[in-house]
């Protein structure tokens, strides 16, 4: 950043003394946001925005580490990794983003030794959790959190998981497999989050068949343009009307991008990134590579419309976008978005099945 005032806000997140102040640098970075919204361009605002919440949950952590401390749960014995996954690990959070987390950490050789590490990384995930909720982030519904077993573990458990989710294939392990490929290291010992890239990449090439269930998982999510040309609303309950901007545009893409990236061996977890290098590797045209980054640009600006809730002290949304929201001109240029999007969509199902329904 170099808005003089970003800067300090950086600096005093940093240095925030205990989980009060925390939460009054997260509301005050939200506050900070909201009004300069739509004064940036899209990727500035997000940029800004993950590398303040970037900031905010290392210190989180760092808070977490010395309240083990004074519990007499001394230091982290080995080192580990804090991970984000979902829209965190892609740097792609709104102002009421949920946690998605996960830990690795080193191997332990000794049983008791390694006992005594469990103990420490179940209570520091544990203690994660906690503030980050205190701090507003809703915990995420689908469990995926470092405080949940199957999400923190040492590096030789996690690979033996990400092995087994490869040798089974069914729908959920696909899902979690495509979790694991938006994993960012947030905190902690980077070169163990590459690890667990390592071996995620390599059992992908090892198990061919794992892109058509990667593929049937990416395609659950249709654009919501019906075949007319028409936005398709939601029908019923107190949405009736509004557009499902997250799961009707926004995911659509982060999906067929994703996908695309695994294909060619991506690390990158940014969805402009992975369009960039898939542009770089000969995969898609400097065209399609411009349209699908307008349109891309377009869902994270409407996702920035969609309705924020300020309730119990957590920020939340459901990615719902009211109609009467949107210009003429808004509708249209959405609308076109949506067409690259399902012609996105068509193409990924193509280079995987060789057909399109």
């Amino acid at each position: 950043m170099s808005d003089p005032e970003a800067v300090q806000l950086l600096k005093s997140i940093g240095s925030a003394v205990d989980e009060s102040a925390l939460r009054s640098l997260r509301d005050h970075v939200n506050d900070r946001m909201e009004a300069i919204r739509s004064d940036l361009p899209v990727e500035q605002f997000y940029n800004e925005l993950n590398e303040a919440y970037d900031a905010i949950i290392k210190r989180a952590i760092s808070l977490a580490e010395a309240h083990l401390a004074r519990m007499g749960m001394g230091s982290p014995p080995v080192p580990y990794a804090y991970l984000l996954f979902g829209s965190g690990g892609r740097q792609e959070q709104t102002l009421s983003s949920d946690q998605d987390s996960g830990l690795v950490y080193a191997d332990i050789e000794s049983l008791e030794q390694a006992e005594a590490g469990r103990r420490y990384f179940t209570e520091l995930s544990k203690q994660i959790v906690i503030q980050l909720e205190l701090l507003g982030f809703p915990r995420c519904e689908g469990n995926v959190l470092s405080d949940n077993p199957s999400w923190g573990m040492p590096l030789s458990q996690w690979r033996e998981q990400i092995n087994g989710w490869f040798e089974e294939p069914a729908w959920e392990a696909v899902r979690y497999l495509l979790i694991v490929a938006d994993g960012r290291c947030v905190y902690g010992e980077y070169a163990l989050s590459e690890q667990l890239k390592d071996i995620f990449f390599n059992d992908v090439r090892n198990h061919p068949i794992i892109t058509t269930r990667m593929l049937e998982n990416t395609m659950r999510h249709k654009v919501l343009l019906g075949v007319f040309g028409q936005l398709l609303k939601e029908q019923y309950g107190e949405d009736a009307g509004s557009l499902d901007l997250k799961y009707g545009a926004y995911i659509p893409m982060v999906n067929a991008v994703r996908l695309m990236a695994i294909l060619q061996g991506v690390r990158e977890t940014k969805t402009i990134g992975r369009i960039q290098a898939l542009l770089a590797a000969g995969v898609i045209s400097s065209e399609e590579a411009e349209s699908i980054t307008n349109a891309f640009r377009l869902f994270l600006r409407l996702r920035l419309m969609t309705t924020e809730k300020h309730e119990n002290g957590l920020y939340t949304n459901n990615g719902m976008l009211a109609v009467g929201k949107l210009s003429k001109e808004w509708i249209e240029e959405l609308k076109s978005g949506l067409k690259v999007g399902k012609k996105l969509q068509r193409r990924v199902f193509k280079h995987t099945s060789g057909k399109f329904r």
